[in-house]
């Protein structure tokens, strides 16, 4: 039953590479200059998990477990994620799927994440993620504070995702100036097309709906996830423990493979090595993020995408601090060069 999680990976990789849908671009562009159009598309994917969420545990497809919000793990992690993101070059989700486009300083990236993530979580640090995951207040979630209905919250932010999608669709109309098309039908929408962040953005959200009831019947009740089934094929690789290869590490081999099948099949793979620099800086990133999300308990998949969708204090706090982070670490590193007029690296530019 895990191949679920394999055929989840490979469309959501697909859906990822080809809709350019990175956290970090959204965060980034939202500190820099205001602009709100890929933020909006991450709540769009929020709105459409929740409601998701709430029918399937209405119909009593899914149960989701009640938790207590680490609300000093949260704050900590979610600044320390923020600001690695932007060395890093994009989120884990963004960094996973240029890693399919043959980006190398994503490559560093990405292997750095999951190494710091396992020792985070089951390695040395595990003590010290435990000991900050341990300062909690009683009510994680928005409806034990309130006793509301999930489903209040959830109809609540549709109707601001259909308002903010309406409104930055009347801009999208826009023409733009593209080369002719070189196919034709399914296969140019499919691999030529710009695809819409917003229909990108239902898209992702949909599968993160039913990626809980696939991981559900495998015995894993969860939805996705990036941080832990990284470390988990990083545990693997070192002990051998089959049983660590579960439905969130085939979901992330899955994202892998389809982001490589998207970017060949439209003709964007190309392996492309950095300068020094941005390949440290990678690194670097690379390390914070898999800090930052162990400690958090999620990145930008877990905590802005999922828990957010449960409304659980834990998500918003920490994406909130994500959004803080990433803005300082934007502000100190990408302005600076481009006042000194040099162009940041191909690894930070996100869609």
């Amino acid at each position: 039953m895990i191949i679920t999680g394999l055929v989840v990976g490979l469309l959501l990789g697909f859906v990822l590479q080809r809709g350019r849908f990175c956290v970090t671009g959204a965060f980034r562009d939202l500190t820099l200059t205001g602009n709100t159009r890929w933020f909006s598309a991450l709540i769009v994917v929020i709105a459409v998990h929740a409601i998701g969420l709430a029918a399937f545990s209405s119909l009593g497809i899914i149960t989701l477990e009640q938790s207590a919000f680490p609300w000093l793990a949260s704050i900590l992690g979610g600044l320390i994620f923020g600001a690695s993101m932007i060395l890093a070059g994009g989120c884990a989700t963004g960094t996973y799927y240029r890693v399919g486009e043959g980006l190398v300083g994503s490559w560093m990236a990405l292997i750095f994440f999951a190494l710091t993530a396992a020792i985070m979580k089951t390695g040395p640090a595990a003590g010290l993620t435990d000991g900050l995951r341990s300062i909690t207040v009683p009510d994680g979630t928005l409806s034990a504070t309130t006793g509301l209905s999930p489903w209040v919250f959830a109809i609540a932010l549709s109707g601001v995702a259909v308002w903010l999608t309406i409104r930055h669709n009347r801009k999208l109309t826009t023409p733009v100036a593209t080369l002719p098309p070189r196919r034709t039908g399914l296969a140019h929408l499919l691999f030529e097309k710009r695809w819409n962040p917003f229909a990108t953005a239902a898209i992702i959200g949909v599968l993160a709906t039913l990626a809980w009831p696939l991981s559900a019947a495998t015995g894993r009740n969860s939805g996705l996830g990036i941080t832990t089934p990284s470390a988990n094929l990083v545990t693997y690789f070192a002990t051998g423990d089959v049983t660590l290869v579960d439905w969130g590490v085939m979901l992330v081999i899955g994202i892998l493979v389809g982001s490589f099948i998207a970017a060949k099949a439209s003709g964007e793979f190309r392996i492309r090595v950095p300068d020094r620099e941005t390949l440290l800086k990678a690194i670097a990133g690379g390390v914070g993020m898999g800090i930052g999300a162990a400690i958090a308990g999620g990145c930008t998949v877990g905590n802005a995408m999922v828990s957010t969708a449960q409304f659980e204090y834990q998500g918003w706090v920490a994406t909130f601090f994500m959004i803080v982070g990433a803005a300082i670490a934007a502000k100190a590193t990408i302005r600076p060069r481009s006042a000194a007029g040099t162009p940041m690296p191909a690894g930070s530019r996100t869609a």
